[in-house]
């Protein structure tokens, strides 16, 4: 919104507005008390019966106080953060003296759940108010880097991923230098951040989350089920586990998304027949597991479990934390595997070699020579993404035919576009150039080799299970994690529930199981299903 405007976006009528009224308390507000401000823990929920109040970002080094909009009479603050638990970001100040109705997180998630057209209007609200807040660049978290660098890259596309509102300084902008110069940062420090007051150098994920309450903290609350890993498996045992009654938790060492955040377009997937990026289908989903109340919390990595008590497993987080709950879901897929090839640790520091194509991952490349390695779909949507953004792209594939792994309505598309070069029978020898990727060398089935120029590689060259953390669960002998009718037959005959491990009541989904279909339809289906395997294993407690 322009500076002073009035709220915009979804409405609650006069009845919605009674009826939520009554699941709070009602308090008479003067003239400049704040209700809440940037740097809070936590707030509340408020109706404005008769109150008016700004919401503004506090000043920053670089920038005054700004007005984001005003809330009247009939109107209700709040955002995406009275959901995910994270630090306050702005100031919420009474202007003009009356009354509100103070509505407390406990019973907010109750309304919730319990009045349904009133909980579709709010978190459309909250969804688009954080769009309105991420636009207006709010103070909580400003960040500077090198836009290239893969820290940073990691950075900005973790605080993407979370939905989180942010200023974003280019080191070598004007404004990027000015902030380095207040802050007193040199190039070493990058990239840095500003987040909840604190000044972070050589900023990590994991810093950012803790500075602004987004890492996990025992709350006393009792859990039911743990999610681990935020691919879509994951996501969608967290919205079902929710929505159906269970208190979830949902952890993620990196960010939400898995791989299939990282992909620049799905086109096959049920009910998007424009197709959807991977970073819009988890942007989604995140706020629908919000709406029922999962508590989300990443970074935040598991190093192992504990199952000494039959019926109440335990996750172990790497920081010594134990999260005891009644059932385990693990998601946590697989990781991206790399070429054996000399600078390509230099190269992926530098942010020359990537495992994705979103937004981020293809900008700054129009009109330049890149190379893309891998012959399944993600390879091939990330070639077309490239294209359309007006890079030359090199299609590098191990094997003889581009459609032996590869989906018809991309390989058609792939060879009809003209800034696409397919080699087929081809693997790269060799990473060429200095501080940054000039070219590579691909050697064909008969020996020939060629340089290409290319200013980025994009890998896609398939992953290996994240399954290390699962202690005394049976895998097979590449790691991945048997299930059900996998299982060997002493573990449980025909006993075991569907995605069931050998132990009781931890369950697998997504591309950690044996067998699994790697599909985001098929991670999606095998969350919900985990789920109702979840309901019959607790049904005796």
């Amino acid at each position: 919104m322009n500076d002073g405007a009035a709220q915009r976006g979804p409405v609650l009528d006069d009845e919605q507005f009674r009826r939520l009224a009554e699941y709070g308390e009602v308090e008479h507000a003067e003239s400049g008390r704040d209700l809440y401000t940037s740097g809070d823990d936590t707030y509340d929920f408020f109706l404005l019966p008769s109150a008016t109040v700004d919401i503004v970002r506090d000043a920053t080094a670089i920038e005054p106080e700004r007005l984001i909009y005003r809330g009247g009479p009939g109107d209700f603050l709040g955002e995406l953060n009275l959901l995910t638990g994270q630090h306050v970001y702005l100031t919420a100040r009474v202007v003009s003296a009356g009354t509100v109705v103070r509505i407390r997180a406990a019973m907010l998630r109750r309304a919730l759940a319990e009045q349904a057209d009133i909980a579709d209007t709010l978190i459309e609200a909250f969804r688009e108010r954080r769009e309105v807040i991420r636009g207006a660049a709010g103070n909580a978290l400003e960040l500077v880097g090198r836009p290239d660098a893969a820290e940073t890259l990691e950075l900005r596309t973790y605080v993407t991923q979370m939905l989180l509102p942010h200023s974003w300084f280019d080191a070598a902008s004007h404004p990027g230098r000015s902030l380095m110069g207040l802050a007193g940062l040199g190039e070493d420090d990058l990239p840095a951040a500003m987040a909840g007051g604190s000044l972070l150098r050589r900023a990590t994920p994991r810093a950012v989350a803790e500075a602004l309450g987004l890492t996990y903290r025992a709350d006393g609350r009792p859990v039911d089920l743990v999610v681990v890993g935020a691919g879509p498996a994951g996501l969608a045992a967290a919205v079902y586990g929710a929505s159906e009654g269970l208190v979830t938790v949902l952890l993620d060492r990196a960010g939400l998304g898995g791989q299939a955040a990282k992909s620049a377009r799905i086109e096959n997937y049920l009910g998007f027949p424009h197709g959807v990026s991977g970073e819009s289908l988890t942007r989604l989903a995140m706020v629908q597991a919000l709406k029922f109340g999962v508590r989300i919390h990443a970074p935040c990595a598991v190093a192992g479990l504990d199952l000494s008590e039959e019926r109440r497993p335990a996750v172990l987080l790497e920081d010594g934390t134990r999260i005891q709950c009644r059932a385990v879901i693990a998601a946590t897929g697989a990781h991206y595997r790399h070429l054996d090839l000399p600078q390509w640790t230099t190269f992926e520091k530098s942010g020359c070699v990537r495992y994705a194509a979103t937004e981020l991952d293809v900008r700054g490349y129009e009109d330049h020579p890149v190379a893309v390695v891998g012959g399944a779909n993600s390879a091939g949507q990330a070639a077309l993404s490239l294209a359309a953004h007006g890079a030359m792209v090199d299609l590098i594939v191990r094997g003889a035919d581009l459609g032996a792994r590869m989906s018809s309505y991309l390989t058609d598309r792939i060879g009809a576009h003209a800034r696409i070069k397919v080699h087929t029978s081809s693997t790269i020898r060799e990473l060429g150039g200095g501080d940054t990727l000039a070219s590579i060398v691909a050697e064909r089935s008969d020996g020939r080799r060629d340089r290409l120029a290319c200013r980025a590689l994009f890998c896609f060259i398939g992953a290996d299970p994240v399954s290390g953390w699962l202690d005394g669960v049976a895998k097979d002998d590449d790691g991945f994690v048997l299930t059900d009718s996998r299982l060997p037959a002493k573990a449980f005959g025909t006993s075991s529930l569907p995605f069931q491990t050998s132990a009781p009541r931890v369950f697998v989904v997504g591309d950690l199981r044996a067998g699994s279909t790697k599909r985001v339809a098929t991670a999606v289906g095998d969350g919900a299903g985990a789920v109702s395997s979840v309901h019959t294993a607790l049904a005796n407690d």
